[in-house]
């Protein structure tokens, strides 16, 4: 049985879309389900207890919804799969605080985690019908606490917009279905702040149909104006900003053994192509010795390729976003306009592959990265595409 059966053999469905507990705690999808057992939770806003008992509150708060059952299997997996797994991030960053316990950037957290668990225990990976499905989970993780306590104030507009635009790269993902996860995340607790919590969630999903994104990404009238607009200047989302930019520089971003260096002989053949693989050989530095040399003689060149408004491709594993932030700020500081690639391939090919290389990295090596992963998004590039290969 793949990931995708057994995600589908456990989500509930009809006729009484009751979640069977038994089957779901010893199986890979109830891995953390002990360790939220044993997680505390401030009895502030959770007075239901730890966060095994509120996760199985929200899950059926969630599949006790009209919404939830109007969906089809596969819908209803990833947004059951999204409420299981909504606060796993807390395993790892809850802790006692000034006389509470917290669970400080428990979302982003968490999404690393699913992402890890679906990618490595359930192998999805590798084909669109995975990652959309993947993705389209961690999105939900990432954001499910937004509607219920991210829209006030000012920028509440930008922030809709911007989670709307998900849905270009997991088109699984809408707002409606983040605040149906956010509703039941509320209701799966026990607080003193319910009915606002629900009132906010309510807010979200009226301000996204206002601006046409309750389905579907905000149509941003081009590229450059949506880029512009995620990355924070002061522009108008429904009006084409005059762009003055040059390119495409490419960015690819994707595991070690992925197959980039053949993505880009079939894809790019001739492009002038900025690769830290071929630096290390050159400099005779292996991939886990320091890269700073590495990392500098790489911006070196692509400075050059900058200075006559070249396009060129850089060539590197850039899968988190750190990692993407600094070649991304000295591209978009010499007026270009990016393109990110990111590729992915199944698991056991991907490390096939990588095996195969000439400067293979440790297979430690790789799980590690995909335990940190996370794939290119629309705030980050004018554009960005996501690929398997």
């Amino acid at each position: 049985m793949d990931g995708l059966e057994l995600i589908a053999s456990l989500t509930p469905g009809p006729p009484d879309y009751t979640a069977d507990w038994a089957a779901i705690e010893p199986s890979e999808l109830g891995l953390y389900a002990a360790d939220m057992a044993r997680t505390r939770q401030n009895p502030v806003y959770h007075g239901e207890g730890d966060v095994w008992i509120h996760t199985k509150n929200v899950c059926g708060e969630l599949c006790a919804s009209d919404f939830y059952r109007a969906q089809p299997e596969r819908l209803r997996g990833i947004l059951f799969t999204a409420a299981l797994l909504h606060d796993v991030g807390k395993v790892r960053t809850t802790r006692w605080e000034d006389g509470r316990w917290t669970s400080p950037n428990h979302s982003a957290v968490g999404t690393r985690m699913a992402r890890e668990l679906l990618w490595t225990r359930l192998g999805l990976c590798g084909t669109p019908e995975k990652q959309g499905f993947r993705e389209a989970v961690c999105a939900l993780v990432r954001r499910h606490s937004m509607p219920a306590r991210g829209i006030d104030g000012r920028n509440a507009e930008r922030r809709i917009l911007a989670a709307s635009q998900t849905g270009l790269l997991a088109p699984e993902f809408t707002l409606e279905r983040l605040c149906l996860l956010s509703g039941a995340d509320a209701r799966g607790r026990v607080c003193g702040d319910l009915k606002e919590l629900l009132e906010s969630v309510e807010l979200c999903a009226e301000l996204a149909r206002e601006k046409g994104c309750l389905n579907g990404p905000y149509p941003f009238p081009d590229g450059h104006t949506r880029f512009a607009y995620l990355s924070g200047r002061e522009v108008r989302p429904d009006y084409p900003l005059f762009d003055d930019r040059w390119g495409p520089v490419i960015l690819l971003s994707g595991l070690p053994g992925v197959g980039k260096d053949t993505w880009i002989g079939e894809n790019l053949p001739g492009w002038p192509v900025v690769s830290l693989d071929a630096i290390r050989r050159e400099l005779g530095i292996l991939p886990t010795d320091e890269q700073g040399p590495v990392a500098d003689e790489a911006r070196r060149r692509a400075r050059e390729y900058l200075r006559r408004k070249e396009p060129f491709v850089w060539n590197a594993t850039c899968v988190t976003e750190a990692a993407r932030r600094r070649p991304l700020e000295l591209f978009h500081a010499y007026g270009a306009w990016v393109k990110t690639v990111y590729l992915e391939t199944g698991l056991e090919k991907n490390l096939r592959r990588n095996a195969q290389r000439r400067a293979s990295v440790p297979e430690d090596v790789i799980y590690s990265l995909i335990s940190k992963l996370s794939p290119p998004t629309l705030d980050e590039a004018r554009e960005v595409e996501w690929i398997c290969v």
